[in-house]
């Protein structure tokens, strides 16, 4: 599923307008970004939480040369899954 396909299910389940529905996706997502850009967590019980971790810093191999490199530390967000989308996965897997 894309933003789009994504918006159009939105607006089809919440009775919006497809315009309505971006308005408030998009919304949404400016928020979550904030937070993470301020450090926060962003925690929707039983969906899920977003939060911010950092990485040290690393050496690593080119595959493709196999020349040892550098990866500076840096700031990653993370999604964590909540316990009804866990769920909501293992009832779906189960059906296939």
């Amino acid at each position: 599923m894309n933003k789009t396909e994504l918006v159009n299910a939105m607006a089809e389940k919440a009775g919006l307008t497809k315009a309505d529905a971006k308005k408030a996706m998009n919304a949404c997502f400016a928020s979550i970004q904030e937070e993470l850009n301020k450090g926060e967590k962003v925690t929707l019980i039983g969906f899920g939480t977003f939060s911010v971790v950092e990485r040290k810093a690393r050496t690593a191999k080119n595959p493709r040369t196999g020349a040892t490199v550098k990866v500076a530390a840096k700031k990653v967000a993370k999604f964590k899954a909540g316990s009804n989308l866990i769920v909501a996965k293992k009832a779906a897997k189960k059906k296939k």
